[in-house]
């Protein structure tokens, strides 16, 4: 009877665990694949001048270019609402037109730094995030902790980042960039440790793991793209 009690624990251990990885698995998938539809569209915007024009100008953003500069903002927050009352397709499709609409407004970051400074940066910020997603994923300390500070860390960058639009101090704009980094470094280690969190509370199967990988996706997307960007300021080449 003990022993066949433990065999059950070991069995239970091991389908938790295989649901588990199935689970991260998805989630790095699509983020993987968001990055993949971002930079796409980055490029398709940048390298084609008519549409280029569309959104952007000798002045900066044309005021379409700057409508889909504030459209991710908005989308995340209606991502939210559709997570919880939409079909699965239609999570699906928020997702995959939030990473393209992210793409047409970054488009001009091919136009300020360097091809090959962008592809260095890229690389440095994968390795980056796979080391700090890694150990969010193994340790067995609490962060959970870290989320309130954390978040408050982001408000603060963006008040900042507002104030900076008027004050153009590049001084202010290079310690932003270093905390940028530093907030979602910190970001991405506590994300990742909170997808086991919830897989673990949940018990998560079928269209509820759906919708909660491509949550995960995206915030692991957001926290990558805001850690790449802030790199590219420190350390691109510019043109």
């Amino acid at each position: 009877m003990l022993e066949s009690k433990e065999f059950s624990a070991y069995s239970n251990g091991q389908v938790i665990d295989e649901g588990l990885r199935n689970f991260m698995l998805k989630i790095y998938n699509y983020m993987a694949g968001g990055l993949c539809a971002t930079a796409l569209a980055a490029y398709i915007i940048s390298s084609n001048t008519s549409l280029l024009r569309l959104f952007f100008n000798e002045n900066g953003y044309s005021a379409l270019g700057w409508l889909l500069l504030i459209a991710p903002l908005i989308l995340v927050f209606a991502f939210g609402w559709v997570l919880q009352r939409g079909t699965l397709q239609q999570v699906q499709a928020m997702f995959w037109g939030y990473s393209v609409l992210m793409g047409v407004s970054l488009a001009p970051i091919f136009l300020v730094y360097t091809g090959a400074s962008i592809a260095r940066v890229f690389l440095i910020t994968a390795a980056t995030f796979g080391a700090l997603s890694l150990y969010g994923y193994t340790t067995k300390k609490d962060l959970s902790g870290w989320g309130s500070f954390l978040i408050m860390g982001v408000f603060g960058i963006l008040i900042a980042s507002i104030v900076n639009i008027f004050l153009k101090s590049s001084g202010l704009d290079y310690a932003l960039s270093y905390l940028t980094v530093f907030i979602f470094a910190g970001l991405t280690v506590y994300d990742t440790q909170n997808m086991k969190s919830l897989y673990y509370a949940n018990g998560m199967g079928g269209d509820l793991a759906a919708r909660g990988a491509i949550a995960g996706a995206l915030s692991l997307y957001l926290d990558f793209i805001n850690m790449f960007m802030a790199l590219l300021r420190l350390f691109g080449e510019r043109r």
